[in-house]
């Protein structure tokens, strides 16, 4: 076996132990950080072109600013590639829960995301506004849950956080104005009195 095999078949054998690496974590989606701890690559030059070469060969796909995916952008819920473009605690809150359940009627232009930054970006043809949450509020998880790997708030969290940001919003529903309360003295946030008196 000459030189070059020899390198091939060593090159091959590591791409496959990598990727079987990131198969048996059940992720899609990784940070170029993530890889370069996972792989155990030290050397930024080595790491962006491994990542340039799995990209020309198609096994990973650039999604973003040091994101990459086991998928194309298209096949990945935007919900979850929000989150993870955020790359911090972070839950969809808000118009988009809002919207999806009915309370408002005018669809939002972005979706929005509760975290610990504040920014405006693109990713995969979708638009997300970032709200900046004070730490002592953004983890009481009191209306947070999870859902296919996202946090989501609930109607009654998403209408609290929508009234800690805006407290004249408009609702195009009925709420349920006693959770709303309990999670607003629950987070910390001001009471709204004249929303549920």
């Amino acid at each position: 076996m000459s030189t070059d095999q020899k390198t091939t078949k060593a090159s091959r054998s590591r791409t496959s132990s990598r990727f079987a690496l990131l198969a048996s974590l059940g992720e899609t989606v990784f940070h170029v950080s993530d890889l370069a701890s996972l792989w155990q690559i030290t050397d930024k030059n080595t790491l962006y072109t491994t990542l340039a070469r799995y990209t020309r060969k198609g096994l990973l796909h650039r999604l973003w600013q040091g994101m990459y995916a086991l998928k194309p952008a298209d096949k990945i819920d935007l919900l979850f590639l929000g989150i993870k473009a955020v790359h911090t605690y972070a839950y969809v809150s808000m118009e988009t829960i809002l919207f999806r359940s009915g309370i408002i009627s005018q669809r939002p232009a972005t979706i929005t995301i509760i975290s610990s930054v504040s920014r405006r970006f693109k990713l995969a043809g979708a638009e997300y506004s970032c709200r900046k949450l004070a730490d002592k509020y953004l983890y009481q998880t009191v209306g947070i849950f999870a859902k296919n790997s996202v946090l989501e708030a609930s109607v009654e969290r998403a209408v609290a956080d929508l009234l800690y940001y805006n407290p004249r919003a408009y609702f195009d529903a009925s709420i349920n104005w006693k959770e709303v309360r309990r999670i607003q003295k629950v987070v910390g946030y001001p009471l709204t009195l004249s929303r549920y008196q």
